[in-house]
C-alpha cells in the first residue's frame, strides 16, 4: 500500500468530549467552525492562508460577534476536514488509498488551489494519485470502493473514472510482466493447468494464470463492477472464457445460498439488480464462453426472484446455443404458478426447440440439402441432446401431473436420428408406465410408440421381454426382432465358417450346386442342434429348476408363450413348411417339451393361442 507524509510539526488537535476539536496554541482561537455535529475551535491565520472558501465564509462575519461557520454537505465529514486542517497547520498527516479521495473531495470543496497558495493540498494530493497509488493494482482498487460513499465529488473530479480505467488496463497486460501482488484462491483454469503442465515457462509466467485479476475487482459494488466490466470488455483484449469466469465468480460471491435470502423482502431488490447486471455483462459471443451449467443455475435466480423478461430471455437464448453441455440435474428447474408440474417441462421444451432451431439454421443445413432433405448427423451435440432429453424425460416421469401429451411432444422435439438407441428413451417410458397407472389403452399406445425396438440393445430387450407394463404387441415386436436378430448373427457366423474358399472363377461355376449343399447342410444341423436343444430341455424337466441358466426359463409366462409362438412359426419358415405345418408333432417348441405335455400338438397350438389372444 502506498501512502505520503505531508507536514512535519507534532499533532496539537486536542478534543474535547466527542463532538469538539480544538487546535492547542498559546494563542487563543478565533473562529468556530461546524463539520456535522463536530464543532472545530480554530485560527484564523493559517486556515485563511491555504483556503480561498474560508477566507469568504470568513469576510462575512463581524469580527465583533464572531459566528459559527457551519460547512453544509461537507464531503468526508469531520475527518476529511480534519486532514486539511491539519496539512494548514503544518501538521504531520498521512495519505493513504482510504483516505486520499476524501482528503480530495475535502480540499476541492474549501478551494486550495494553486491560486491561494503554491504546493497546496490539491496539487499534492494529484500527484500522490498519478504517480503512486493508481499505479498499484490494489490501491485502485480500495481507492474505486471508497470513491462511492463521495459521490458526486469523486465522479466530478474524475477519481473514479481514472481508477476504472487504471484497473482495465492491467487486467489486460501479459501475465509474464505482472509484478504487483493479487489474490487468487480458486483453481487454475483448464488451459492455464495444461500449459503448466505441459511446456516449461519461466516462473512468473507459470505463476500468473489469466484470469489472476478476477477475486480481486468481486469486492467492489455491483455499480462500479459494472462499470469496470464494461471497460475490460470495451478494451477488447479479454477472452470470453476469463470474462465468463469473472460473472460467475462474482455471482457466487454475493448471491446467498439459501432460497429464503434470496426472496427476503430486505435484500431482493439488491438481488434482482445483482442478477440483470450479471446477465447484461454475458459475452459478446451470446454465452458461448460461460459455462451452461452456470447459465442454468443463473437462470434458476432469475425465475426465483422475478426478474426482468428480457433478462430471463437472454438468458433462454445464451442455453439454447449450447445445451448439449447441459446437464439433467441443472435442467430441474422448479416450476412456477400456474404450472402444476414439479418442474418446469414448458422451458425445458422451448430450450429444446431452440436449439434444434438453430442446428438446423447453421451451414450445414445445405449438407441436408444435397443429401435430398435427409437429416445429417453433423455434430455430436445432436446425440448429447437427445441423452439430455431422455435423461430428463426420465428424472420427470414420475410426476403425476406431467401429462402423455407433454412427455411425448418432448421426446418428439429432437430428430429421431439424434437417438440411435433407444434405450433411454425406453426407460423413462417405463417410468411413466409405472407411476401413471391409471393411463388408457390409447395413452399407453401412444407412449409405447415413441419407441423402435430394433434400435433397443440386448438388456433393453431382455428388460422389455419381461415388463408386464408394456402392451402385448410390443412384448411381441420386442420378442420378434431379438429372434431375428439373433438368427441373422447365427447365419453370418454360419456362413463365415462353412463356405469353401474358393477362386472366384470357381466359385462362378459351381455356385448353384454349392447353394443347394449349404443349403441342405444348414437344414441338418438346425434339426441336430433341435433334436439336442430337446434333449437338454428333457433333461430340465427331470431335473427341475436346477439349472437356472436357460433362457426359456427366465423369462415370465405370458412372454414364453409369445416366444414358443415366434419358435414354431420360424421354424416352419425355416423349413419351408406350410401353415399347415404348425399342427403337426414335430413342430413342438422349447416351452411345449419342457412341460412335458402329453396332449396332441393341436391341442397345445390352440392352447397357446387360446392364452396369446
Amino acid at each position: 500500500m502506498k501512502y505520503m507524509k505531508l507536514g512535519s510539526k507534532p499533532d496539537a488537535f486536542q478534543s474535547e468530549g466527542n463532538c469538539v476539536r480544538y487546535a492547542s496554541s498559546e494563542l487563543a482561537t478565533d473562529v468556530i467552525i461546524s463539520v456535522g455535529d463536530v464543532k472545530f475551535l480554530l485560527h484564523k491565520f493559517p486556515l485563511l492562508s491555504k483556503s480561498n472558501k474560508l477566507q469568504k465564509l470568513v469576510s462575512g462575519v463581524s469580527e465583533e460577534s464572531p459566528g459559527e461557520i457551519q460547512l453544509v454537505d461537507f464531503p468526508g465529514g469531520p475527518k476529511a476536514f480534519e486532514i486539511c486542517a491539519k496539512f494548514c497547520y503544518g501538521v504531520a498527516v498521512t495519505l493513504n488509498p482510504y483516505n486520499v479521495v476524501a482528503a480530495r473531495c475535502a480540499a476541492e470543496y474549501l478551494e486550495m488551489t494553486e491560486d491561494i497558495d503554491r504546493g497546496n493540498l490539491i496539487l499534492k494530493i494529484d500527484i500522490f494519485l498519478n504517480s503512486s497509488v493508481l499505479r498499484n493494482w490494489k490501491d485502485s482498487i480500495i481507492v474505486l470502493q471508497t470513491s462511492k460513499s463521495l459521490l458526486p465529488w469523486s465522479e466530478n473530479l474524475k477519481i473514479v473514472g481514472r481508477c476504472i480505467d487504471s484497473i482495465a488496463s492491467k487486467t489486460s497486460v501479459d501475465p509474464s510482466l505482472i509484478t504487483w501482488s493479487y489474490t487468487y484462491n480458486r483453481k487454475l483454469a483448464t488451459s492455464d493447468q495444461i500449459m503448466r503442465n505441459g511446456l516449461k515457462f519461466s516462473e512468473k509466467m507459470e505463476s500468473v494464470p489469466r484470469d489472476w485479476w478476477i477475486e480481486d475487482i468481486c469486492e467492489l459494488d455491483i455499480d462500479l463492477y459494472k462499470r469496470v466490466m464494461l471497460a475490460i470488455k470495451s478494451k477488447g483484449r479479454m477472452d470470453g472464457g476469463v470474462i465468463g469466469e469473472a460473472l460467475k465468480a462474482y455471482a457466487m460471491r454475493w448471491l446467498p445460498d439459501s432460497v429464503d435470502a434470496l426472496v427476503s423482502e430486505v435484500h431482493i431488490n439488491r438481488n434482482k439488480s445483482l442478477v440483470e447486471t450479471i446477465i447484461c455483462l454475458l459475452p459478446s459471443d451470446k454465452g458461448i464462453s460461460c459455462a451452461c451449467s452456470f447459465l442454468l443455475k443463473l437462470l434458476k435466480v432469475a425465475i426465483l426472484i422475478e426478474a426482468d423478461d428480457s433478462s430471463r430471455e437472454v438468458l433462454i437464448k445464451n442455453i439454447s446455443l449450447k445445451l448439449d453441455d447441459a446437464l439433467v440435474s441443472d435442467l430441474l428447474i422448479p416450476a412456477r404458478p400456474p404450472q402444476s408440474t414439479i418442474y418446469d417441462i414448458e422451458l425445458v421444451q422451448r430450450l429444446v426447440d431452440l436449439f434444434v432451431e438453430n442446428e438446423m439454421s447453421k451451414k450445414d443445413k445445405k449438407m441436408i440439402e444435397k443429401n435430398g432433405g435427409d437429416f445429417v448427423l453433423g455434430y455430436g451435440s445432436w446425440l448429447k441432446v437427445g441423452k439430455i432429453v431422455d435423461g430428463y424425460l426420465a428424472a420427470v416421469a414420475r410426476d403425476q401431473s406431467l401429462t402423455v401429451s407433454s412427455f411425448i411432444k418432448l421426446s418428439e422435439s429432437v430428430p429421431e436420428t439424434a437417438r440411435p438407441i433407444h434405450d433411454g428413451l425406453y426407460g423413462a417410458v417405463d417410468i411413466f408406465l409405472k407411476e401413471h397407472s391409471g393411463l388408457t389403452k390409447s395413452e399407453r399406445k401412444r407412449l409405447c410408440g415413441l419407441m423402435d425396438v430394433k434400435k433397443l440393445t440386448t438388456d433393453a430387450t431382455m428388460h422389455a421381454a419381461q415388463n408386464e407394463q408394456l402392451p402385448l404387441r410390443v412384448v411381441v415386436q420386442v420378442l420378434f426382432f431379438e429372434q431375428a436378430r439373433t438368427a441373422a448373427a447365427t447365419h453370418a457366423i454360419s456362413n463365415i465358417d462353412d463356405a469353401p474358399r474358393k477362386t472366384e472363377e470357381n466359385w462362378g461355376k459351381t455356385a448353384p450346386e454349392n447353394r443347394k449343399s449349404l443349403r441342405k447342410q444348414m437344414d441338418e444341423l438346425k434339426m441336430k442342434e433341435e433334436e439336442e436343444e430337446s434333449m437338454k430341455s428333457g433333461k430340465l424337466v427331470k431335473r427341475g429348476s436346477k439349472n437356472g441358466g436357460s433362457s426359456v426359463q427366465l423369462l415370465p409366462s405370458r412372454s414364453r408363450r409369445i416366444f414358443d409362438r415366434l419358435w414354431m412359426m420360424g421354424k416352419g419358415v425355416a423349413n419351408g413348411e406350410n401353415k399347415s405345418s404348425e399342427t403337426s408333432g414335430s413342430s413342438q417348441s422349447p416351452a411345449s417339451m419342457i412341460q412335458g405335455e402329453t396332449k396332441s400338438s393341436g391341442s397345445s397350438l390352440r392352447h397357446r393361442r387360446h392364452s396369446i389372444s
